[in-house]
């Protein structure tokens, strides 16, 4: 099916469309062979509440940003190669509803569908992308992914100590290995998870001691010079805020425009078929003239 519109005027269309959209902003999206095969928006679950974010599902890529002016104007764009993502679906839970997780080495979270039948449309498009992209490059998926970010509002006290309340002055923090919500002294150390960063990020306790633990059991090749003379390693102790300490994508600059829930919209042969016959339509009528 994606295949076939890989050509198509309408798919160079419709990216052309998402790169104004984002602006300069954004990434070029246009490649050889690359479809656009659906899009919609999705509830994604952020680090402090749940926001609505655009969503396009490429055969090869998802890309997701924040809602400016609907269908007009987004940014913050995100582009996740879909050859490391893993789907999980969610049960639903209270007013959580219709969700499931996207996964990947670098970072991981929570979106949901308008519908039961929205997330499994969304789902089943986006796993069998993910099956005809590993089959073609004969790639394995990854075996190793990031921690779901408990959200801010889900912990009133640290997660680690169990007795520190988070205030104003103390401060929420996440350990980038387990996801917990955890406070400043109980995530005062750093090390290095080199699928997100080649930076130290910030860990909880378990977790940098369940790390050193595991670096000090696997045989190390040495280091270049270089890196010795640098100092380099993969433990730290408590250094500065790493470049990926906080979640990019969390802030919104200005509310999105609410508007009526419109179903996603997934590209199939019939619009190139349409197409194609719009196009044989109008030929075999100038041909008459």
């Amino acid at each position: 099916m994606v295949d076939r519109l890989v050509n198509s005027e309408a798919n160079a269309r419709r990216i052309a469309m998402v790169e104004n959209c984002f602006g300069s902003s954004g990434q070029p999206l246009a490649e050889q062979g690359r479809v656009l095969v659906g899009e919609g928006v999705l509830t994604k679950m952020c680090r402090k509440k749940p926001k609505a974010r655009q969503f396009f599902l490429f055969n090869d890529i998802l890309v997701y940003g924040n809602i400016v002016i609907n269908k007009k104007k987004y940014n913050k764009q995100h582009v996740i190669p879909l050859e490391e993502v893993k789907l999980e679906s969610l049960k639903d839970e209270g007013q959580y509803r219709n969700g499931w997780l996207i996964r990947t080495a670098s970072k991981s979270f929570a979106v949901y569908a308008a519908t039961a039948t929205e997330k499994e449309e969304w789902m089943a498009h986006i796993e069998k992308c993910i099956e005809d992209l590993l089959r073609k490059s004969g790639k394995q998926p990854p075996s190793e992914h990031a921690a779901v970010w408990v959200p801010d509002n889900e912990a009133a006290i640290c997660m680690h100590c169990k007795k520190t309340q988070f205030t104003v002055l103390n401060r929420r923090h996440h350990c980038r290995k387990c996801g917990a919500v955890v406070c400043g002294p109980c995530s005062s150390k750093r090390f290095v998870l080199r699928t997100q960063s080649e930076k130290p990020l910030r860990v909880c306790l378990h977790c940098y001691d369940r790390l050193t633990r595991d670096k000090a059991r696997t045989p190390r090749p040495l280091p270049p010079a270089a890196a010795v003379a640098k100092g380099a390693g993969d433990a730290t102790g408590s250094g500065g805020e790493s470049s990926q300490d906080d979640d990019s994508d969390d802030e919104d600059e200005r509310p999105a425009v609410e508007d009526k829930h419109d179903e996603p919209k997934f590209y199939s042969d019939g619009e190139k078929t349409e197409d194609t016959e719009n196009h044989s339509s109008k030929d075999s009528t100038d041909s008459t003239k």
